[in-house]
């Protein structure tokens, strides 16, 4: 399934790697035994699916149960130390370790939770792996579902993984947590240069949602003419992943900064359209993602010739591209207005993945000033990248790094 591995290492399922008392390896309880009616604001805390991002458990809204009600759940409680991996979502199966200063909580129902044989496996290296290539390969084998993809907890139990002797695990995940830091430091950096280019753009243009300036006012499907986007593919599979076209994720764009290390190998067997191929100078919008970054925008300043746009990015196709700057649009679809608007418009109902539909895209109303204060935007926008210090370049790491090391 990996290809020869290195003698001292081996395959083992899942199953295998849970720990042998009752309970380890679980999903949450049915609706009927968990409802919203026993949620409370203090309590046994409740894991929630939104909780769970690639090996980091970051609870948004805190919500509770009784010490009562948790005992009579205490076959889904979840303890320190525990892997939480969601079962439903886009991708399903994204795991973080629950962290040691959390109370023992409950999952909910689309949760599994494993409690692991820390004498067989290492708790980080395992969240890892499971958020890598190796598995989403078997991970995709096993999903169903469109509108609220998932996996069941009997197939999650068949997903195999590489296991070195314990020291080495140890030292891959040190690597790759290293690399989590650097990747979070390079959010934050990211996130305050963001601040200081929305702070350009409200000095030259206001509020797009208030419009002060009164800057004239058109529909998206006045500058844009189309936004293309590109197939569906299963990864490639197997010994050989060295394939020589790529498909970015959805993930290449949701940092706001174009991501080209976030992709999957794409089946040597399909010939893709040249219109398929990202290219620099490429503003690229996700039409899918949770609610939070349904819409995300990243321009392509550099790209890699064989990277390829999945059916969930799509590229603007503009009407005349000598009339708008697509850095400037690019802010401008941040702006909360536009967010807002975004938000509104998109559909779905699960809060973990949300879709627009480009009729509903093209009938959002946004302010376009003259192309040359769009220029001067941009210019004073470069000035602070150029000047900004300590940012780690794009592509310095990727997700999913179990492959690469």
């Amino acid at each position: 399934m990996f290809g020869p591995l290195p003698s001292s290492w081996r395959e083992a399922s899942i199953r295998d790697l849970a720990d042998s008392r009752s309970h380890a390896l679980a999903i949450g309880p049915f609706g009927s035994d968990l409802k919203t009616s026993d949620y409370c604001d203090q309590g046994v805390p409740i894991v929630f699916v939104r909780d769970i991002e690639p090996n980091c458990f970051a609870p948004k809204e805190r919500r509770y149960v009784s010490e009562r009600k948790a005992k009579q759940l205490k076959a889904h409680a979840v303890l320190p130390g525990d892997l939480v991996i969601t079962k439903m979502g886009t991708p399903p199966c994204v795991a973080a370790v629950y962290p040691a200063n959390e109370a023992p909580g409950i999952v909910t129902a689309d949760i599994i939770k494993l409690s692991i044989d820390v004498a067989t496996v290492e708790r980080n290296y395992l969240s890892h792996v499971l958020n890598s290539d190796f598995a989403r390969n078997q991970i995709a084998g096993i999903t169903f579902g469109i509108t609220r993809p998932k996996v069941t907890l009997r197939d999650f139990e068949t997903i195999r993984v590489p296991l070195p002797p314990l020291p080495e695990q140890r030292r891959i995940a040190e690597v790759l947590d290293r690399a989590e830091a650097l990747r979070a430091k390079r959010r934050a950096a990211l996130a305050q240069l963001d601040t200081l280019t929305q702070s350009i753009f409200l000095d030259l243009f206001g509020d797009p949602g208030e419009n002060p300036k009164a800057w004239p006012i058109h529909q998206v499907s006045d500058y844009v003419a189309e936004f293309q986007g590109g197939k569906s593919l299963e990864a490639e599979s197997g010994e050989n992943v060295a394939a020589r076209n790529r498909v970015l994720k959805i993930s290449a764009v949701t940092s706001t900064e174009f991501e080209p290390d976030e992709n999957k190998p794409a089946p040597d067997s399909y010939e893709p359209p040249s219109d398929h191929f990202v290219r620099p100078g490429d503003l690229l919008f996700s039409r899918a993602n949770t609610t939070e970054l349904v819409g995300a925008v990243a321009y392509v300043e550099r790209t890699p010739p064989n990277l390829l746009l999945p059916d969930k990015l799509w590229r603007f196709v503009w009407r005349d591209p000598a009339a708008v700057e697509p850095l400037f649009v690019r802010t401008l679809f941040h702006t909360p207005a536009v967010r807002r608007e975004i938000a509104r418009r998109a559909t779905g109902t699960s809060g973990s993945m949300k879709n627009i539909s480009q009729e509903k895209l093209f009938g959002i109303r946004t302010i376009l000033p003259p192309l040359s204060l769009q220029s001067e935007f941009v210019r004073s926008s470069n000035a602070v990248d150029t000047s900004s210090e300590g940012r780690i370049p794009p592509g310095f790491m990727c997700r999913g790094s179990c492959d690469r090391l």
